[in-house]
């Protein structure tokens, strides 16, 4: 059982009169049962504080669970004490009333005399030591034991048997850690000074529980356990010295008062963050705003929607391996949605897969070569390819949709179907040589990148702390030592400023006086400090006199601190054009963060939008403006763990998110101002009519197709 300062803690009792159905809360790893959730939450978060400390081994600083996996873990180790040396450690043990770290040292060198089976140390052999193990105890006529052992070489292997006598034995270190025995002295015993062993383990192995005669008088059995007897000695202080026992008697019971009341504390404090759902509406909570819903609008079905993202952000990650122009994803959902004829972008993406796999050389490749088709994919013959690719990959039920791609009805199959077919194309491609080579390739460049930030940030570290070291060497600046001014200074001060020498009074600035004396006027603000005020004049005289000097000196300065400037700057923007540059070469879109519920938020930084992932991955949504977003942000709880962590992501990509979102929302402006701009265009103009934003991805040409 874990220790709370060092003494046990009781569990609670379970309430009385439980009924079947009726609903509790209970603490996973002590059982403990609950019909309050106050109660409930207030004992979780004490188990979760790390104020305890397992009961073996001594280990302070541990959470409640922590604690009892390190128990479970000491109790499993102390099973594995030789059996020869029990009894021999136990009757050290029994009623000794050394401290814990004596008692354990006195064992250890008590048991370096007791030589058993299994026991590995050196043997003396040709005036040489060698390393051996016991595997048998003989004992001759003469009554002298003899130790059969096997001499072991550098890897512990057996290699021949010898019979050595107790003198031919060296044993250079004890048989047992010091740790170790610490931990088997806590778990036999269930006090200390004097220690006492179990009644049952005592019997066990024959230790004799009788009270020693000169404990007789110090201590004694109430219900089978041994108490100290402490009374009479508190009796006689009474008696000899009664106000000393009064004094003790009202410190214990401040200290017991003050006890109590952290106790109570311990029990109501509570360290956020914790988990979401346990989470409860306190007084000190912000206003929180409404959470907005997500739009749903979505032209493929809601099943189809993780597939249609993860198929779009592969295209869009990898657009230059698969030598395929970048397109929206509204252009995408619309292709794939579109059911009239061939759509250019899903063909051009789908040619861009095949003919990754063609040069990959790999099983694709070679059924392709087997059925000796023409190399070049066009608007005619991708089917073809297509078709090869659903037999190589055999899935039932896209091959099912085989005959119906052959006539050339590829826009009639359902969203699900294309999407499936784009997916085997996705993974295909990642198992290929040349996408592993590119990602080995990007995971190189990144940790470069890292590696080259991380040196610049210590450079940076250095110069700052050679600086700080060289602001602490000088021993005086601009007139001062030590923050006070030398005698010269304050002459010239003095003699520069008559008016303040001549005015002595004392005033009042925040209910204190400060008096005038020496000069100096009263505290007023930040100029008329006294410390601000004499540098301003040294300052002026130094400027004075490097005027007359020289007049290169103001140039000088004012370069230095446009270099300090620049300086600032350029740090500034090297960390923004490596996070540019990690960001260039991202593997994989993470998710932002997980809300108190469980749902995932996607943000990807070629569409603007943050997508909302139920915790099933069944429903999905979007916000697609600042308003909502704001609401969003607004409605996270900071004392959950994962609407925190959520809430840190949003900030820290606030201002990149919000440029997609108002670039998203311009060109949704524009594109229903072109197309309210056909509807009104009059049919006396015979000017050619624009072109409709919406059906862009008819239109769409792969300026970067291999020829």
């Amino acid at each position: 059982m874990p220790l709370l300062k060092r003494k046990p803690f009781p569990l609670a009792d379970s309430p009385k009169d439980l009924e079947n159905h009726e609903l509790v809360y209970q603490v996973r790893f002590t059982k403990e049962v609950f019909r309050d959730y106050s109660e409930y939450l207030s004992r979780i978060n004490l188990y979760r504080r790390r104020v305890w400390m397992c009961k073996f081994t001594g280990k302070s600083n541990l959470t409640y669970e922590e604690a009892l996996v390190s128990e479970k873990c000491a109790a499993e180790k102390v099973q594995q004490f030789p059996k020869d040396l029990i009894v021999p450690a136990l009757q050290i043990i029994q009623y000794s009333m050394l401290s814990l770290k004596d008692l354990a040292d006195t064992i250890a060198v008590k048991l370096q005399e007791f030589l058993f089976v299994g026991t590995e140390l050196y043997g003396r052999r040709e005036d040489q030591i060698y390393p051996c193990k016991i595997v048998k105890v003989l004992e001759n006529d003469a009554e002298e034991l003899q130790y059969e052992v096997v001499w072991l070489d550098k890897n512990k292997k057996v290699t021949e048997t010898a019979l050595l006598n107790v003198e031919d034995l060296v044993q250079k270190k004890p048989p047992l850690s010091r740790r170790f025995l610490k931990s088997f002295i806590r778990e036999s015993t269930y006090r200390s000074a004097p220690w006492v062993l179990h009644d049952k383990l005592a019997q066990n192995h024959g230790i004799s529980t009788d009270l020693p005669q000169e404990l007789r008088s110090k201590a004694f059995f109430r219900d089978g356990l041994l108490v100290c007897n402490k009374k009479r000695k508190t009796n006689d202080m009474e008696t000899s010295n009664p106000g000393k026992c009064k004094r003790r008697d009202r410190a214990n019971g401040s200290t017991a008062e003050n006890g109590a009341k952290k106790a109570e504390g311990l029990d109501e404090d509570i360290k956020y963050p914790i988990d979401d759902l346990l989470v409860q509406p306190g007084a000190d909570d912000p206003v929180f705003s409404e959470r907005p819903s997500p739009s749903r609008e979505f032209k493929v079905p809601m099943n189809c929607v993780g597939d249609l993202l993860m198929v779009w952000d592969v295209c869009s990650s990898f657009s230059r391996l698969l030598n395929l122009w970048p397109f929206s994803l509204d252009d995408f959902e619309r292709a794939i949605y579109h059911k009239e004829s061939n759509v250019p972008l899903l063909v051009e993406a789908h040619s861009a897969y095949f003919r990754l796999l063609l040069k990959d050389n790999g099983e694709y490749s070679s059924l392709v070569e087997g059925k000796k088709r023409k190399m070049k994919i066009t608007l005619v013959n991708w089917t073809e390819y297509l078709c090869d690719f659903l037999e190589m990959i055999g899935n039932p039920k896209l091959c099912a949709n085989t005959a119906t791609i052959k006539r050339g009805h590829y826009g009639l199959l359902d969203t699900y179907v294309k999407l499936g077919i784009l997916c085997e194309l996705v993974n295909h491609s990642l198992e290929s040589n040349i996408f592993r080579e590119k990602l080995d390739e990007i995971i190189e460049q990144r940790q470069a990148l890292g590696a080259t930030r991380r040196g610049e940030a210590l450079e940076e570290g250095r110069k700052r702390r050679e600086e700080k070291e060289r602001l602490k060497s000088e021993p005086m600046s601009n007139g001062h030592v030590n923050g006070h001014l030398t005698d010269p200074e304050k002459s010239e001060i003095s003699k520069s400023d008559p008016g303040r020498r001549s005015k002595d009074s004392s005033k009042n600035r925040n209910g204190v006086v400060i008096s005038t004396q020496n000069g100096l006027s009263p505290v007023k603000s930040e100029d008329d400090h006294p410390i601000a005020y004499l540098k301003k004049m040294a300052k002026k005289r130094n400027s004075d006199v490097t005027v007359s000097t020289s007049t290169n000196s103001p140039k000088k300065e004012a370069k230095d601190h446009r270099m300090e400037v620049l300086d600032k700057n350029t740090i500034k923007e090297r960390r923004e054009y490596y996070e540019r540059e990690l960001e260039k070469r991202s593997i994989k879109t993470n998710p932002l963060g997980k809300d108190r519920n469980h749902n995932r938020y996607w943000w990807f930084r070629r569409d603007g939008r943050i997508f909302v992932e139920s915790s099933d991955s069944k429903e999905w949504g979007y916000y697609s403006s600042i308003e909502e977003l704001d609401a969003f942000m607004g409605s996270l709880n900071c004392k959950g763990e994962r609407e925190r962590e959520l809430g840190k992501h949003l900030e820290k990509s606030y201002r990149r998110i919000c440029v997609e979102l108002n670039k998203r929302s311009k060109d949704i402006t524009n594109q229903i101002a072109a197309e309210e701009a056909v509807l009104r265009r009059s049919t006396r103009v015979r000017a050619p009519p624009r072109e409709n934003p919406a059906t862009a991805y008819l239109r769409y040409v792969n300026r970067w197709k291999e020829d």
